[in-house]
């Protein structure tokens, strides 16, 4: 599923103390995942875009607002950044979770588009969708972000719609970044992400990032 990169700050501020800083403890994130979900990690390891090529939106689309197509193209760590990452992905309950924490080797800024940019809508052959800001966990000294992205397309097959929340907290040199999207099940609806666990997800892998 394509998704966008757009990004709304709901927090700010800087860490104080990032000295025992380590993303290979997003590994730890496993006992939080009990059965019946498959849990695997990866990692550390430099940064792999394959991770990342979901949040890029294909060319040629109309936005509405028409001034909000950079925000909703724009990804949490733009190409070229150099640094390492370590990963954890859970799938259960119907919905996929993938927790990464990556370490860059300077800061990356955190894209803040402005209120007429919050929903973004747009179209393009074959497909449509939106790009909306939601909640974010507020923690101290840490910018939050999330998104919420729907993309529907039309193929022979008949129309599908797919959906994923985003949310990217910003550290120093560090970044922690959680999606949650249904999974695809022949004959079965699309389960409901719970927002809240993956809201969670994102203060606990802060912690654990910090070494708090």
């Amino acid at each position: 599923m394509v998704c966008a990169g757009l990004v709304a700050a709901c927090s700010a501020g800087q860490s104080a103390d990032l000295s025992n800083a380590d993303i290979a403890r997003v590994s730890e994130l496993k006992s939080s995942f009990p059965a019946p979900f498959t849990v695997n990690s990866v990692g550390p390891a430099g940064i792999d875009p394959r991770y990342l090529t979901a949040q890029k939106l294909p060319p040629g689309l109309t936005f509405d607002p028409a001034d909000c197509g950079t925000s909703a193209g724009q990804q949490a760590i733009p190409e070229g950044v150099k640094g390492n990452m370590a990963a954890t992905t859970a799938e259960g309950d119907g919905v996929r979770y993938i927790v990464l924490a990556v370490e860059t080797s300077e800061p990356v800024p955190v894209n803040e588009p402005t209120d007429q940019c919050g929903k973004v809508t747009f179209t393009g052959p074959g497909l449509r969708g939106l790009v909306e800001v939601v909640e974010a966990p507020q923690i101290d000294g840490v910018r939050t972000v999330g998104t919420h992205r729907v993309l529907q397309t039309t193929s022979e097959q008949g129309p599908r719609t797919g959906e994923l929340y985003n949310y990217v907290a910003h550290f120093g040199t560090f970044i922690v970044i959680v999606t949650a999207n249904p999974l695809v099940v022949d004959g079965k609806p699309a389960a409901r992400v719970d927002t809240q666990r993956a809201r969670a997800l994102v203060a606990q892998t802060v912690e654990l990032v910090k070494g708090a």
